[in-house]
């Protein structure tokens, strides 16, 4: 009997992939809800042909270097800063994402924050439950409007684009900031391409909806956070770098800004000093694209790329084509 192919698998993913995978390969996984070490890594993916990859994963020119039989990777995520595509590349290793699924999920995520926040949804939750509510007050737990007011979108890719379409339904004046112009998205929703400068001075809702690089790291730090209104609010499912996050920590306490709606951090899974204290700030615990039809469908995708790498087919979602 033909022995199979080995893969590695780092972290539990929903059966709708796992099924395929296991009548392709021997499957290696970790079974333990948690992440692994970078050493655990190198040790248990030794002699594997592919790896299946999470984003919190650190996969770097060490751990792709320590197996001379890798072929592939496959990371289960849009994203792929967690890996060094340089060294794949090098390495002749394919790299392979599981983009455009998400969208929409992640799009509806940013805007449950975006309400959450603005409406007091939480903290009012939390006042109920502690059983301080006592009746209708005129002043009790006032936030912020949603409809007629302007949102800017940083980043008008697939979930920028999807964070404007749910907008136009609120009735919101569109800007957005981005490298290029997005024709659609002006003319479907009427968006305004400004200046970073202009969007966070005018904006209500500033959304959040770029790649992690050397160019977005710190993108929102202590001097664009003093730009925004002090009734405005900043929502971040993007990465937790782009943010500093201890100036928003710091905006919030002083009221520089009305609030935030966090779904990532800069140091996951630790949280700045002080940002569980306040009531200004939604967060969740990165869960954008953690619906059971997203999450199933991504597994699918990651292990169709899993075999595709391994018989040598071509995948539609490889990062490092150049391979």
């Amino acid at each position: 009997m033909e022995q199979k192919p080995k893969i590695y698998i780092t972290r539990r993913i929903p059966d709708a992939g796992l099924k395929s995978l296991n009548d392709e390969f021997e499957v290696r996984m970790n079974e333990e809800d948690r992440m692994l070490s970078k050493q655990e890594i190198i040790a248990n993916m030794n002699g594997c042909d592919i790896l299946l990859s999470m984003l919190t994963d650190n996969i770097d020119a060490e751990v792709i270097n320590s197996n001379k039989n890798l072929k592939g990777i496959s990371n289960y995520a849009a994203g792929y800063n967690n890996i060094d595509i340089a060294e794949a590349t090098k390495r002749d290793v394919f790299v392979t994402n599981t983009p455009g699924v998400l969208t929409d999920t992640t799009a509806d995520l940013a805007w449950a924050l975006l309400m959450s926040v603005s409406r007091k949804i939480v903290e009012g939750d939390k006042f109920t439950r502690q059983g301080k509510f006592e009746g209708w007050a005129p002043m009790l737990m006032l936030g912020g409007d949603i409809h007629h007011k302007t949102l800017g979108i940083i980043g008008s890719g697939r979930i920028g684009s999807a964070m404007a379409k749910r907008a136009s339904g609120f009735d919101m004046k569109i800007l957005y900031f981005s490298r290029s112009e997005n024709k659609e998205l002006e003319k479907n929703f009427n968006a305004k391409r400004v200046s970073k400068e202009e969007l966070l001075k005018e904006s209500d809702f500033v959304s959040l909806h770029v790649s992690l690089s050397s160019e977005t790291h710190y993108f929102i730090d202590e001097k664009e956070l003093r730009m925004m209104k002090d009734t405005a609010y900043l929502i971040n499912t993007a990465r937790g770098s782009v943010v500093n996050e201890k100036m928003l920590v710091k905006a919030l306490k002083q009221n520089w800004i009305a609030g935030a709606g966090l779904d990532v951090f800069e140091n996951e899974p630790e949280l700045h000093s002080g940002l569980t204290d306040l009531h200004n700030v939604v967060i969740a615990p990165h869960v954008g694209s953690a619906s059971l039809d997203t999450r199933s469908t991504m597994a699918k995708i990651a292990a169709n790329n899993a075999i595709a790498l391994q018989n040598n087919k071509k995948s539609q979602y490889i990062v490092n084509p150049e391979v």
